[in-house]
């Protein structure tokens, strides 16, 4: 059986965890294989007898840091994939496709990558509830930059997934006047973009597009003071003037234009956010720790996205061969 290293994420602000005690309790078979960092769930109130009491251990990042799976919210933000042993298997929100450089050391090293936003039931998405959050707290804290309610402001959303429910529901919530446009509706976006105050990012871009939505010299065409929240945050994909940003200094401007692109905004909500992951987390575990990933359920070998150092989502090959980034 493997042995299973849960991870306290470095990235700013991040207090998301993947375990509860509860929910170890209910859904584990096998708690002994679990290694949790030290003080890996004081940010959100849960103290480390807790995980101990359960059969859990308690023990130094460099000691999770040498299990056979290592457990990370933000694995694509990693900071310490250099000084791994080659082989591991890496658990959390990767983001594969277009994070090149942590695509890159799970190539060469050999590392198996199960990707969190790859994990679905029935056809949804297990963790929908966070991209919800995604969306709400998005728009609650971006509109403090802004200098307007959304009662006083005209709103359009890109996208029409669970990042845009979120998104309206605080919005129409707070009386905004709200355009939603679907991937039918790019056309008619780009013609309209110009009217709105504010303009909301939840598109799930395909990674294969070459095009934009939103390009640098739109910008010159909008109103001074448009703020663009974007939720889906992702560099050099729909929005070419977008840079993740972070909690603490979220937002800046270019040619007048505000743009927030805090991509990680439910770790603003991280008591709720990890109740979520957990529920979900606790229902994998033993498989991780019995088997290997070719006896996986389809659902959680689906988003074995690397295997060992090979490509198995060929959208990883298609996105790093587009910008001549060797793969193997």
């Amino acid at each position: 059986m493997k042995r299973v290293g849960l991870i306290i994420s470095h990235k700013k602000s991040e207090r998301r965890r993947a375990l509860l005690p509860c929910d170890i309790a209910k859904s584990v078979r096998h708690p002994e294989q679990l290694y949790f960092e030290q003080g890996y769930g004081e940010a959100i109130g849960v103290q480390d007898h807790e995980y101990s009491d359960l059969g859990c251990h308690i023990v130094s990042r460099e000691e999770a840091l040498d299990c056979d799976i290592i457990t990370d919210v933000k694995l694509g933000d990693a900071d310490y994939l250099d000084t791994l042993a080659p082989g591991k298997t890496l658990f959390g929100w990767a983001h594969a496709v277009q994070n090149i450089p942590f695509t890159s050391c799970a190539l060469s090293e050999g590392h198996t990558v199960v990707a969190w936003e790859e994990i679905f039931e029935n056809g949804r998405y297990i963790f929908y509830r966070n991209r919800e959050v995604a969306g709400e707290a998005a728009i609650m804290h971006a509109y403090r930059y802004c200098g307007k309610m959304p009662y006083d402001t005209k709103v359009a959303i890109l996208g029409n997934g669970q990042t845009a429910k979120g998104a309206l529901r605080i919005l129409h919530g707070l009386g905004a006047e709200v355009d939603v446009y679907n991937r039918r509706l790019e056309s008619l976006f780009r013609k309209n973009m110009y009217n709105y105050d504010v303009l909301v990012n939840c598109i799930m871009w395909d990674t294969n597009r070459t095009d934009r939505i939103i390009y640098a010299e739109d910008l010159k065409k909008m109103k001074k003071g448009t703020l663009i929240i974007d939720v889906s945050c992702d560099p050099e994909l729909e929005i070419e003037t977008s840079h993740p940003t972070t909690i603490e200094d979220p937002v800046y401007e270019v040619d007048g234009v505000i743009h927030y692109t805090v991509d990680n905004t439910p770790a603003m909500f991280p008591i709720t956010i990890t109740k979520i992951l957990s529920e979900g987390i606790a229902r994998y575990i033993d498989l991780l720790i019995e088997e290997p990933a070719e006896r996986y359920p389809d659902n959680l070998r689906a988003a074995v996205v690397i295997e060992e150092g090979k490509i198995r989502d060929q959208r990883i090959r298609s996105f790093r061969e587009a910008r001549n980034i060797f793969t193997k």
